[in-house]
C-alpha cells in the first residue's frame, strides 16, 4: 500500500501567524455586524413607509391635485433613494470593513461592488446624499408658489437654508472626490518611479 503525498496547491498560501492582541483588534471588526443588521431593519421600516405612502397615493388619487400627486411621488422617490443609500452602506460597508461576501460570479452581484473600497464608498454615499437632497429641494420648489400664504410649509429663510445646505453637500462631495483623486495620484507616482 503506497501512500502518495499530494503536492501542495499552487493557490494555497500559508496564513501568517498573528499574536493574540492583533487577533483581538482584527476580530473587533465583527462588532459592526449588529450595526448592519440594524440598517437592514431600518430598510424594512422604509419599505413599510413606501407601501403606506403608495397606498395613500392610490386611495386619494382621484381627489388630489396634480401638485399633491407629484409631491407624493417625489416622496416615494426619496424613500427609494434612501433605501438605495442603505443598500450601498450595508453591502459595501460590510464587504469593505467586515468580511468578504464572496459574490463573485453570482448573477445578482452589484456591478459597483467589484471595485468598492472606502474611498469609492465615500464618493458614492456623497452622490446619493446629493440626490436625496435634490429630491427634497425639488419638493420645496414645487411648494414655493405658496410662500407667504397659510398653505405654505416653508418660509423664505427656510428655502434659503435648504439651498445652502444642498450647496454644502455638493461642495463637500466635490472636495471628497478631489482629495481622493489627489490621494490616488500620490499613490501612483511612487509606484511609477520604482
Amino acid at each position: 500500500m503506497t501512500s502518495e503525498r499530494k503536492a501542495p496547491s499552487a493557490h494555497a498560501v500559508p496564513r501568517p501567524q498573528i499574536g493574540p492582541f492583533a487577533q483581538l483588534i482584527f476580530g473587533s471588526r465583527w462588532l459592526q455586524v449588529p450595526l448592519y443588521v440594524g440598517l437592514i431593519i431600518a430598510q424594512g421600516v422604509y419599505v413599510l413607509l413606501f407601501l403606506k405612502e403608495l397606498w395613500h397615493l392610490v386611495v386619494h388619487s382621484f381627489d388630489a391635485s396634480e401638485q399633491q400627486i407629484m409631491l407624493v411621488v417625489l416622496g416615494l422617490i426619496d424613500v427609494v433613494m434612501i433605501s438605495n443609500l442603505l443598500v450601498m452602506v450595508i453591502v459595501g460597508g460590510y464587504e469593505t470593513f467586515v468580511s468578504r461576501l464572496n459574490l463573485s460570479g453570482h448573477p445578482d452581484e452589484p456591478e459597483w461592488l467589484s471595485h468598492v473600497n472606502a474611498s469609492v464608498l465615500k464618493i458614492k454615499l456623497a452622490m446619493a446624499i446629493i440626490g436625496i437632497s435634490s429630491i427634497s429641494l425639488l419638493r420645496t420648489f414645487i411648494e414655493a408658489g405658496n410662500l407667504g400664504t397659510t398653505r405654505s410649509n416653508f418660509t423664505e429663510s427656510g428655502v434659503m437654508w435648504q439651498v445652502l445646505i444642498h450647496l454644502t453637500f455638493i461642495i463637500s462631495a466635490i472636495g471628497i472626490a478631489w482629495v481622493d483623486r489627489l490621494s490616488e495620484n500620490g499613490h501612483r507616482k511612487p509606484a511609477s518611479h520604482g
